[in-house]
């Protein structure tokens, strides 16, 4: 009797997303490990299990590898901590407790090992790769931002903030003192830091 020939077709879709995911966790970790120049399109393909054709075909760089594999783990830092908005800044009311907590978050994730590495070498392959450095900007660093923005204008709205101040130049006061720091190693970045920062952005540096 002969026996029916199986005609279920391979679920290419799955397949993909698993290869995807390799290819994340392996860019991820060689960076970790190798550091950013000693990571190759190679490399990866041989720690994801994958053809160097396969990465090719989905990307042109191990930049645009990595900066894909980034975003993807910060999505699911998000989903972990169960949010609907990514980082959303809290509105409780007082300002300054409100960003001051979101940036000793922030200072926890800079020196989270699965972040630092990938985030510092994307920063600085986006100085020299115009392309990447725009879509480093668009992707990751804009959105951050708008959430400062839309907590100060809030904050405005509630009378907090004067009504002339303009949320973008403010947000600065405190953000890029942060970022300065920690891609140039002057000092390390701690809680009493940021909450200085918030404080001298919000209260001055004059007597009251």
């Amino acid at each position: 009797m002969a026996t029916q020939k199986s005609t279920q077709v391979p679920d290419v879709t799955r397949r993909s997303a698993r290869s995807r995911r390799a290819i994340y966790d392996a860019a991820l970790a060689l960076v970790a490990e190798a550091g950013y120049p000693r990571t190759t399109i190679e490399g990866i393909a041989a720690r994801a299990g994958v053809g160097k054709q396969t990465i090719y075909r989905w990307w042109s760089s191990k930049a645009e590898v990595l900066l894909e594999a980034f975003l993807d783990l910060q999505e699911q830092a998000v989903e972990a901590q169960g949010q609907q908005d990514t980082y959303a800044i809290p509105d409780t009311g007082d300002l300054a407790a409100d960003l001051k907590a979101v940036l000793r978050a922030t200072v926890d994730q800079l020196y989270d090992p699965k972040f630092e590495a990938p985030s510092r070498a994307l920063a600085a392959e986006g100085v020299v790769n115009e392309q990447l450095g725009r879509e480093f900007v668009a992707k990751l660093l804009e959105p951050s931002l708008q959430l400062y923005v839309d907590r100060l204008r809030a904050a405005q709205e509630a009378g907090h903030v004067r009504p002339e101040v303009d949320p973008r130049i403010a947000l600065e006061l405190f953000v890029s003192p942060v970022a300065q720091r920690w891609l140039q190693y002057t000092a390390p970045i701690s809680y009493d830091y940021t909450d200085s920062l918030v404080d001298y952005a919000l209260y001055g540096i004059t007597p009251r």
